[in-house]
């Protein structure tokens, strides 16, 4: 049995579903830091048994803790690096084997790289592609069987308002994103009359870890800018919960995204250049 059958299988063998006493299982990717945090935290606090997942299995089983106490959900922890070959197979196997169901995908785990593109490490770009990607992608397509069979079943994947606009100085992190928004919006299209949501959560800067690793941390105009993740979280699971296939969160951020709908492509290009330029200092 391949792993996409084992996740169907698991699926169908989860009679609780996601509604009554038992609000359903939720898989959070990027669990260890961050939105990731956030998410785990908000869906333990509404009744959901979790599944977590990162790389780092100390952060995971502190969280763990954290929640069951918390909470008196039951959370189960799988330490691994999403960006390896084959992770999402292995992920999904592994909770197959264990009998859980996936019936909330959470895909948050992602990172994003700033400077000039001819000068980054071509590893760490390989590997924040296949993250914030080809993950998301195969994760989507491991889970959605089982779902679609059992008429239920919802995607959150983690966006960013940098998915609407190329963004030089940080080229490859934004054009990841807009393969999120576009694949996820497409895919609501594609599962919403199985009865199953998905929806593209598309923030602007939000204090995280992502800060830390991306470089914008260090720069006045990201820390004057940045919202609450809690509140990021909050408006997502909002989204996800109407049925909404993508969700911008904030009024400025909104405000943005439709002056740009009115910006010619090269001026936009272009403001987008120096603001990256205006994040160095």
């Amino acid at each position: 049995m391949g792993a996409a059958d084992r996740a169907a299988d698991t699926t169908m063998r989860d009679g609780k579903g996601t509604t009554g006493g038992h609000r359903g299982t939720a898989l959070v990717t990027g669990a260890s830091a961050g939105l990731g945090v956030e998410f785990a935290r908000a869906l333990a606090a509404r009744g959901h048994d979790l599944i977590l997942t990162a790389r780092r299995a100390d952060r995971l089983e502190a969280l763990a803790s954290e929640l069951r106490a918390g909470h008196g959900v039951a959370v189960t922890v799988v330490a691994l690096d999403l960006s390896a070959p084959g992770a999402a197979e292995q992920l999904i196997g592994e909770i197959g084997g264990r009998g859980l169901a996936v019936n909330i995908l959470i895909n948050n785990a992602g990172f994003g790289l700033r400077g000039a593109f001819v000068e980054m490490d071509h590893r760490r770009v390989r590997e924040m592609v296949e993250l914030n990607c080809t993950a998301v992608m195969e994760l989507c397509q491991l889970v959605l069987p089982g779902m679609i069979q059992m008429r239920r079943g919802a995607i959150l994947n983690l966006a960013s308002i940098a998915g609407f606009q190329p963004g030089p100085w940080m080229a490859v992190y934004y054009a990841t994103k807009a393969f999120v928004v576009n694949f996820s919006e497409a895919l609501h299209e594609e599962v919403r009359r199985h009865g199953v949501r998905v929806t593209a959560l598309a923030p602007g800067p939000t204090r995280t870890e992502f800060g830390e690793i991306s470089g914008l941390a260090r720069s006045k105009w990201f820390n004057r800018v940045t919202g609450d993740g809690a509140s990021v979280v909050a408006a997502g699971l909002a989204a996800l919960d109407r049925g909404r296939p993508l969700c911008v969160p904030g009024f400025s951020n909104r405000l943005m995204l439709f002056l740009l709908r009115l910006t010619p492509r090269g001026m936009a290009r272009r403001t987008v250049a120096r603001v990256q330029k205006m994040r160095g200092g």
